[in-house]
C-alpha cells in the first residue's frame, strides 16, 4: 500500500457484520462507497479472532470482487501462531499484501489482555513475526494513539508526559521493526494530532501517518467510542460537558437537527 509524502488519503473501515444479511448489506454500500475513489479499505478483526472466517472472507470479496486495494486488520490476542499464520496465508493466496498489525483487545467479558502459551504479547511480536516469515510481500501499518495508549490515560487530565513518551518509544520500535505506514486512534482534537505528528519526527519516525477519523454515526456510538478510547472532546472556548449536550440534542432529538449520519468508520 503506497502512501506518499503530502499525499491525501482516503480510506474506508468497515466492521464484519454478525449475520449474512448483514454482509450483503454491507457490499451494496461498500459499491457506493467505492465510487469515490478511496486508496484503499480495510476490514477488522475480532479479538481472539472471533470473527476470523468473516473477515476472511469479506478480505477477499473487497479485493477479488469489489476490485479495492484491501487491508486487513489481524489482531494477536488469544491467538496461537498458527492461526495468525493461517489467516496471513489465506489473504496472500488471495493476493491481499496489506496488513494492520495490532495487540487488539481483550476478548469479550475479559478486563485484561492474557498472552496464550507459544503467542505474542504485542503488537511488535506481531510485525517482527510477519517480516521474518513473510519478508517483504506485506505492506505493514501499525496503530499511533495521538493521546497515547488508552490504557496509560488516566482520566480526563490523560496520560503523564511519561507515559506518552514511552508510548511514541514504542511505536518508533514497530516502525523500526518493518512497519510502513501508521494509522492513528480516532481523535476529535487536530491540535493533538498535529502534535503527534511533530513528536514522531522529532524522534525520526519518518513513514507516512494516516489521521483516524471516525465519522458521528449517533450518540450512542460516539459515546461509546469516545469512552472506550479516552477520546478528549473538545470545542474552542465550550466545556466539554457543553459539547456532549449538544451532540446529544442534534443526535437524539430529531426535531432539533440531524437524524442519520454516513453509515461508515474511518480509522
Amino acid at each position: 500500500m503506497a502512501a506518499s509524502k503530502g499525499r491525501t488519503v482516503l480510506y474506508f473501515e468497515y466492521f464484519p457484520p454478525k449475520t449474512e444479511e448483514g454482509v450483503e448489506n454491507l457490499f451494496e454500500r461498500m459499491d457506493r462507497m467505492v465510487a469515490h475513489g478511496p486508496n484503499f479499505c480495510d476490514i477488522t478483526w475480532g479479538a481472539g479472532g472471533s470473527t476470523a472466517d468473516v473477515t476472511l472472507d469479506i478480505a477477499n470479496r473487497m479485493q477479488n470482487m469489489v476490485c479495492v486495494e484491501t487491508m486487513m486488520h489481524l489482531t494477536c490476542t488469544n491467538m496461537p501462531v498458527e492461526k495468525i499464520d493461517n489467516a496471513l496465508d489465506t489473504i496472500k493466496s488471495n493476493g491481499i499484501q496489506n496488513v494492520l498489525a495490532l495487540r487488539g483487545d481483550p476478548p469479550h467479558g475479559q478486563d485484561k489482555f492474557v498472552q496464550v502459551a507459544g503467542g505474542f504479547s504485542c503488537a511488535l511480536d506481531l510485525v517482527e513475526h510477519i517480516k521474518a516469515k513473510y519478508g517483504d510481500y506485506f505492506g505493514i501499518t501499525v496503530a499511533g494513539y495521538p493521546e497515547a495508549h488508552p490504557e496509560v490515560i488516566l482520566g480526563e487530565e490523560g496520560a503523564t508526559e511519561e507515559a506518552y513518551s514511552k508510548d511514541l518509544a514504542y511505536l518508533k520500535r514497530k516502525v523500526d521493526a518493518g512497519a510502513d505506514v501508521i494509522v492513528t486512534q480516532l481523535f476529535y482534537d487536530t491540535d493533538i494530532f498535529l502534535k503527534f505528528v511533530n513528536d514522531c519526527r522529532q524522534i525520526g519516525i519518518t513513514c507516512p501517518i494516516v489521521p483516524g477519523i471516525m465519522p458521528i454515526n449517533n450518540y450512542k456510538g460516539f459515546v461509546r467510542m469516545t469512552g472506550f478510547c479516552k477520546t478528549k472532546v473538545r470545542c474552542v472556548a465550550v466545556a466539554p460537558s457543553q459539547v456532549m449536550t449538544w451532540m446529544k440534542v442534534y443526535l437524539v432529538c430529531p426535531p432539533f437537527g440531524f437524524t442519520s449520519f454516513p453509515k461508515t468508520q474511518g480509522k
